[in-house]
């Protein structure tokens, strides 16, 4: 009687509780949106797993559907597997009459499309409208069945956010308090969210250049390269509000801190800007608005910079077909906010949206204040009164990207650290699931005061990796010890200087691939994804196009047999001014030179540094001749007794074929060399500099 009273009562709690089944788990779960996320989960499809992207975006694909349509590529042959087929599907949409709305396809031309001698049949596009970038990825989504849940915003408070067990995720926790379990985790997003809240060790802002041994990393005082600094201009612009007096008070947007030592690490992150959709196509182009928030007082500094003759600020409006632009940062004070995102990273959600608030007043307010405000010059005034935001652009959001270039924020500490050893060939990349090439491009950090009292940017590099360079599989993976099933494509472990050229959006693809093809395989075989066999990973993305490895020479620095002594080479020298690296005119010292273009005479100087043994040494230069190089190159030679300037004839071909003296000097620890471009009359080249010891 009692064993048939409990089966009654059971048998009515069946029917009166609701049932609760198991939570799903999918094989892989993408967190982010971006470019990088997309393609993740479309190649987990592929290879037949179960996956969704979570989000906290509305929009799918990150910057490449959110005003970067001037794509940064490098080397196009770098990019292959479900990149390269993310721009052939932008091919394919533009090859449709129909997606020409604004301007005939002859019109805007065969720019930005590959040839067919790189392309083969899978014909691409580089450059696109963030519109169709977008319809793009919606459509993998589409095709390949992947669920899509946007707006769900990670739960970033310690121990709430990420659930563990046993070295591994087992599911994320979203702000909505939906729960998504899985087998496998990407951290696509650009600021390292998942990464972060799961315990992985990571960094924000820049190493010193010891920390890896390298050159181009920490603070860059008086490396100016791309002239997006105040050296550009025809004359020096005072920082206080009355100009050189300090009393005064100082202007906005001007640190009053000190910048901090060459080569030293800090935490501060380059500057972030939005890649507007602007037209100059008078049915589409919506004008400049005054944004809520707007005081002209913060842009007072560029009135200066018009003042001292700057007249290059829409260089960077580069054309995208139907009469619009990407337009990107350009000049001393532009379009990137210049020390306003150090707090980015690392912020609350909401600390994000007020830091984003300030960047679209700052940025918006910048345009209306160029195309309104009577003290610009009447010039730019009615060349920027031509241009307006794209009105069929971002439409849900006020014609505004909606996805800010986070340019840097957190980078992961992982297995393996990339570094710009690894990007200039200076020694071998172990297990490569990738390629980039692009130059490595910080923007500048910080806008200080110099000691002489005037106003300076600092941070801008762009050095050439010549050529493509692998990245590493370590890279995209934790340390085992921290996280087991977790890669992260986007905010890769790698050091400042080599993030600046791994942030570019296909690198982003072609790791999100790689990322996904690892954890699948790591699935098959129950085994972390730190312990996956490389050969077999690397057999599965030759097979799927990945390219993992391009014939280009290693980096060696070679001396000639005839150059003794001590050698710096200009991949050794410090930079500034507005150099460009080059291999045109042989011979060479190393992989290749520097030269000035001809241009902005009196505002490039290249410094090569040499530890010596007290003594005395023939100083030698090493250029390459040509009829266009300048007859009267000044070279400064700082030695034991002061310093001395001589002018080289680099026209006339070196006796030795590489190098030319200058004359002998005596040195204690330390020889300095500096070549300008001051005053010269024709391209300046600057090479390496050989100390040769000569006996007592």
């Amino acid at each position: 009687m009692i064993t048939l009273r409990l089966m009654v009562a059971a048998l009515l709690l069946s029917f009166s509780c609701p049932s609760f089944s198991a939570p799903k788990v999918y094989d892989l779960v993408v967190y982010g949106g971006t470019s990088a996320g997309v393609i993740a989960a479309v190649q987990a499809r592929k290879m037949g797993r179960s996956t969704l992207i979570v989000c906290p975006d509305k929009h799918l694909g990150g910057l490449s559907a959110g005003g970067l349509g001037f794509t940064d590529t490098g080397n196009k042959k770098a990019i292959g597997g479900l990149a390269r087929e993310f721009y052939h599907q932008l091919w394919l949409e533009y090859n449709k009459p129909e997606t020409w709305k604004w301007q005939k396809r002859e019109q805007y031309g065969n720019k930005g499309q590959g040839t067919p001698a790189i392309d083969g049949a899978m014909r691409t596009m580089w450059i696109f409208e963030p519109h169709v970038a977008e319809k793009v990825f919606e459509g993998f989504v589409r095709e390949h069945k992947i669920p899509v849940h946007r707006n769900q915003w990670l739960e970033r408070a310690p121990g709430k956010g990420v659930s563990r067990k046993a070295g591994r995720i087992t599911a994320i926790t979203m702000l909505s308090g939906r729960v998504y379990h899985g087998k496998m985790f990407i951290d696509a997003t650009y600021e390292g969210d998942l990464m972060a809240a799961a315990g992985v060790d990571y960094h924000v802002g820049r190493e010193s250049k010891d920390t890896y041994g390298e050159q181009w990393n920490g603070v860059q005082t008086g490396v100016l390269h791309h002239g997006h600094h105040f050296g550009a201009l025809k004359k020096k612009i005072s920082p206080y509000k009355v100009p050189g007096n300090p009393k005064s008070g100082v202007l906005p947007r001007i640190s009053t801190e000190p910048p901090g030592e060459y080569g030293a690490g800090d935490k501060k992150v380059q500057a972030y800007c939005f890649r507007m959709c602007l037209t100059d196509h008078p049915e589409n182009r919506v004008p400049f608005p005054k944004p809520d928030g707007y005081d002209p007082e913060q842009y007072e500094l560029i009135l200066r910079i018009f003042d001292a003759g700057w007249r290059a600020g829409f260089r960077k409006f580069d054309r995208i077909p139907n009469h619009k632009t990407d337009t990107n940062n350009h000049g001393p004070f532009s379009t990137d906010n210049i020390g306003r995102n150090y707090d980015y990273p690392e912020a609350s959600y909401e600390g994000r949206a007020r830091i984003l608030r300030e960047h679209e007043i700052y940025q918006k307010g910048l345009m209306y204040f160029i195309a309104n405000d009577p003290r610009v010059p009447v010039d730019i005034r009615e060349l920027m009164n031509k241009w307006g935001l794209a009105r069929d652009e971002f439409t849900d959001n006020g014609n505004w990207p909606h996805q800010i270039y986070v340019r840097e924020a957190r980078r992961m500490i992982g297995k393996y650290v990339m570094t710009e050893n690894e990007l200039l060939k200076k020694r071998p990349t172990p297990e490569s699931v990738g390629m980039g090439s692009y130059t490595m491009d910080s923007h500048n950090v910080q806008r200080y005061i110099t000691p002489d009292g005037y106003v300076q940017n600092e941070g801008d590099i762009g050095v050439s990796t010549r050529g493509p360079y692998q990245i590493a599989y370590g890279s995209l993976v934790p340390r085992k010890s921290q996280c087991e099933n977790l890669l992260v494509p986007v905010c890769v472990s790698s050091s400042h200087i080599a993030f600046g050229s791994i942030r570019m959006e296909p690198v982003f693809m072609i790791l999100g691939q790689s990322a996904a093809t690892a954890a699948m395989m790591a699935l098959d075989q129950d085994i972390a994804v730190q312990d996956l066999p490389y050969e077999k990973l690397s057999q599965r993305l030759l097979a799927d196009g990945q390219v993992l490895e391009l014939k280009v020479a290693p980096y060696v620095f070679k001396k000639p047999v005839n150059l003794k002594g001590i050698v710096i080479d200009d991949t050794q020298a410090k930079i500034a001014g507005d150099w460009h690296a080059s291999t045109s005119t042989s011979p060479f010292v190393g992989r290749g030179y520097q030269h000035d273009g001809d241009k902005d005479k009196g505002r490039s100087t290249i410094r090569f540094e040499a530890k010596l043994k007290p003594g005395r040494y023939e100083v030698r230069i090493a250029y390459s001749t040509h009829s266009n190089r300048a007859t009267n190159v000044p070279v400064n030679v700082r030695h034991a007794d002061g310093e001395t300037t001589v002018l080289l004839n680099q026209r006339r071909k070196p006796k030795d074929g590489v190098t030319q003296g200058v004359g002998t000097f005596e040195f204690k620890e330390t020889g300095v060399v500096i070549i300008s471009n001051k005053a010269t009359d024709g391209h300046v080249i600057a090479d390496a500099v050989q100390f040769l010891p000569l006996k007592k």
